[in-house]
């Protein structure tokens, strides 16, 4: 097992050391997790087919889960794209860097490794110091999954990483907890009209206000599975984002989800079962139950999105059983949130109302 290198950072002001021997260490073909504005990602050089294997392999990744390439600047898209069409400037001048993930048609030099064997490549600039600072020091683009095991809730703290890759991968960059706390969109433009095949953290209304038409791939918004062939971005094919209890999200109007929550907590727990609620601010103390966790307040989903994976995250180290959770409204990054939820629960949905 190897030694898991931590390295401490400043996220407005990285140090060079610490950047330096993890850029040393991404250009030999190692991995090193680095935080984003979204999640932790872990990062290996994109070009070296070898380091990209090595990345799926420390993850337990699906072959067939096309990781996103991160780039420093945004003329380093056009080296790994076969052409960058018009729409695809007009959103990189406005969103980059920031949560949007693009997806072009792939130039040759991109490995199969890098794109699963696709013929696109979904690319996009971390909207974080440390992230830039990297890549720009690793003289390469960054293939960048979040640095989890495949499956697990994504990491929004070093800690997070650690738990499940300490000993996987060669060393972790830690800037504290990331800002939005669930991954990028990601826009398909080789679809006609575009497409969101994962919604995050750009909100679908933004990108429709600057595109016009935009299209919402049915994987974005499926509230049961939907069987996908070839996955082109991450988080549409696999079950993602799972805690290790059993999960039931509630959908519906608020008083008959508090309703039905507090009735299949009590269900589970006179099955003996050690139940948890993932709740808001406006109902957590409403249920009984033997963990409840509030997201944040219904009115600022920045927040609930920012908490999401964390309290997932503790939800699993209580030991619970169960968790039921409150749907929330799919408005803004409401979407975003609902999809990982939805798809952390393998679309065990109870709809109320």
């Amino acid at each position: 097992m190897k030694k898991t290198l931590l390295l401490k950072v400043d996220p407005n002001t990285p140090q060079a050391e610490a950047i330096q021997v993890a850029a040393e260490i991404i250009k030999k073909g190692g991995l090193v997790a680095f935080p984003t504005e979204t999640v932790y990602g872990l990062g290996a050089d994109a070009l070296n087919p070898k380091a990209v294997k090595a990345l799926f392999k420390a993850k337990k990744r699906p072959p067939d889960n096309p990781p996103i390439v991160h780039v420093g600047e945004l003329q380093d898209v056009y080296g790994l794209v076969k052409e960058v069409p018009k729409k695809a400037e007009q959103l990189m001048k406005k969103f980059w860097p920031g949560p949007l993930t693009l997806i072009f048609k792939r130039s040759k030099i991109v490995p199969d490794e890098t794109v699963s064997g696709l013929d696109t490549i979904a690319i996009r600039m971390p909207k974080h110091n440390v992230a830039l600072a990297l890549i720009k020091e690793s003289g390469c683009p960054i293939a960048a999954p979040s640095a989890n095991l495949a499956g697990r809730p994504s990491p929004t703290t070093a800690q997070h990483v650690l738990e499940d890759l300490d000993g996987r991968i060669d060393a972790v960059l830690d800037a504290g907890p990331t800002k939005i706390g669930v991954e990028s969109t990601v826009l398909d433009l080789t679809a006609d009209p575009p497409q969101i095949l994962r919604p995050g953290g750009t909100p679908y209304e933004i990108i429709k206000e600057v595109l016009g038409e935009v299209e919402l791939h049915p994987v974005a918004i499926a509230d049961r599975k939907i069987h996908v062939n070839k996955a082109r971005s991450p988080g549409m094919k696999h079950r993602h984002y799972a805690p290790k209890a059993k999960m039931v999200v509630v959908e519906g109007d608020l008083e008959d989800v508090i309703r039905k929550v507090a009735e299949l907590a009590d269900y589970y727990k006179q099955r003996k079962a050690k139940v948890g609620v993932l709740a808001t601010d406006e109902t957590a103390t409403i249920y009984r139950a033997d963990v409840v966790k509030s997201l944040g307040s219904r009115n600022r989903l920045e927040e609930i999105a920012q908490n999401l994976f964390r309290l997932l995250r503790e939800f699993d180290l209580e030991g619970v059983d169960v968790i039921i959770a409150e749907g929330l409204p799919t408005e803004g990054l409401g979407l975003a949130v609902m999809n990982r939820l939805r798809k952390a629960s393998g679309y065990r949905i109870v709809k109320v109302g």
